[in-house]
Formats: structure tokens, C-alpha cells, sequence
């Protein structure tokens, strides 16, 4: 019983926060220069990350599809295969794992520092409330940022698989390209940036409440770091097959 209990105050406690950082952003009662801060943080820092990632990741797709396709004479959907394969799937959550293992840690990190130092305790007694200081430009820095890294990762990952497809499996160029353009369709994208919006609202906010409930002392804010991280993919995973079976299942 005190497990479940815990589960629903701690989910309790999550909407909460996810609620204020809502009103936060929308009322624009948010420090801006930290918002900038966090986006040159979470996207500007994260490039070189997802477009290596995301490119080899399509490479391997690549190897793996074009030349068993191109033997059971099926060479002209690779495009398309590899397309939809990424920027429906592979893309947002090659995203979502890199910025969870990057950023989400890091806010944890930070946020629980603050935390046992008794900074945020200093917020407060200066009346500045947390959630707006802390919280909200992090939210909407990530929800921000994830839509735009998934379109790098997106990207990286078709380029790389139409080298590898073109010139490891032997698929003609123009083929390629046109299979993409046939079987790719806009909603993929939309679903895509809607997915890697999703994916960062989730990050940010599992890292900043794991951040703010840390306990005193440096094991504190290791188990912080690691609890955001381990929680927040076990939930992109999660979020990635609900979101999914709603979204293509026409």
C-alpha cells in the first residue's frame, strides 16, 4: 500500500509541476535569457551527437535492408523502407535517447545541486518561485529544441542510408529518392516533430522533478542523475508504442 500511495503522490506531484511550467509558459512568467541559455544548451550542444548517431544509425538500417531487398527484387522501396523507418521511428527516438542520456542528466544534476546546497531554499526566500526560474525555461527550451534535433537526426539518417543503399547495395540513385517521395508521406513528418515534442516535455520533466526531490549529500544527486535517466527512457520507449499505434494504425 505504501508503494501505490507513493506511485500517485509522486504522480500527483508531477502533473503539479507540469501544470505550473503550463502556465509559467504561457503567461511568459519565465526568465527568457535562461530559456536561451537552455535551448543553446539542448540543441546547439546536441548537433554533432544526433547527426553522428543518426547517420551511422541509418547506415546500418541500410545495410541490413537494401541488399536483401535489391535480391528479391524489391530494390525499388528501399528509399522508402529506410524513409519511413526513421523518420516515423528511428529519428524522435534516437533524439529522445541522446538528449535523455545529455540534458535530462544534467538537469538533474544541476536542479539537485541547487537542491542540497540550499539554493533553491535561497530562490524562495527571495520570493522567486522554481518552477518559474527553474523549471518552465527547461520545459519549453526542450519541447523547443527535440522538433528541431529530430529534423537533424531525420535528416542524417536518410542521407546516410542512400549511401550505403546506393553504393553497398547497389540501388539506383533516382530510385531511391523516388521511392521516398512516393511512400513518405507529410504526416510522417508532422508525427515525427509531434513525437520528439512529446519525447522532451517528458525528459525535461522527469529530470527537473527528480532534480528538485533530491536528497542531501553527493549520493543524492548520483541517484538523481541516474533516476532521470533510467526513467526517462523507460518512458520515451513507452510513450514511443502508444504514440505510434495512434498514429499510424489508418
Amino acid at each position: 500500500m505504501d508503494y501505490f500511495s507513493e506511485f500517485f503522490s509522486d504522480v500527483g506531484q508531477l502533473s503539479y509541476l507540469f501544470f505550473r511550467s503550463v502556465v509559467a509558459i504561457l503567461t511568459a512568467r519565465f526568465r527568457f535569457f535562461l530559456f536561451l541559455d537552455q535551448c543553446f544548451m539542448i540543441g546547439v550542444e546536441s548537433v554533432p551527437i544526433v547527426f553522428i548517431t543518426s547517420l551511422f544509425v541509418g547506415m546500418v538500417f541500410a545495410i541490413q535492408t537494401a541488399r536483401e531487398f535489391v535480391f528479391y527484387g524489391a530494390g525499388s522501396v528501399v528509399g522508402g523502407v529506410v524513409g519511413i523507418a526513421i523518420i516515423r521511428e528511428l529519428g524522435p527516438m534516437i533524439t529522445a535517447v541522446v538528449v535523455a542520456g545529455r540534458v535530462g542528466s544534467a538537469m538533474a544534476a544541476e536542479i539537485g545541486t541547487m537542491k542540497v546546497t540550499e539554493q533553491i531554499d535561497a530562490l524562495l526566500s527571495m520570493s522567486v518561485d522554481p518552477i518559474f526560474y527553474l523549471v518552465a525555461p527547461r520545459i519549453f527550451a526542450c519541447m523547443l529544441m527535440l522538433p528541431l534535433l529530430t529534423v537533424i537526426a531525420n535528416l542524417a539518417g536518410v542521407v546516410g542510408g542512400y549511401f550505403v543503399a546506393v553504393y553497398y547495395g547497389g540501388v539506383v540513385p533516382s530510385t531511391f529518392i523516388e521511392s521516398i517521395r512516393f511512400l513518405v508521406k507529410v504526416w510522417d513528418i508532422e508525427a515525427s516533430l509531434i513525437k520528439a515534442m512529446i519525447f522532451g516535455c517528458v525528459i525535461s520533466l522527469i529530470g527537473t522533478f527528480i532534480g528538485l526531490r533530491t536528497k542531501a549529500g553527493a549520493r543524492g544527486v548520483g541517484n538523481s542523475t541516474m533516476l532521470s535517466v533510467v526513467i526517462s527512457l523507460i518512458l520515451i520507449f513507452v510513450f514511443n508504442y502508444f504514440l505510434s499505434m495512434v498514429m499510424f494504425s489508418r
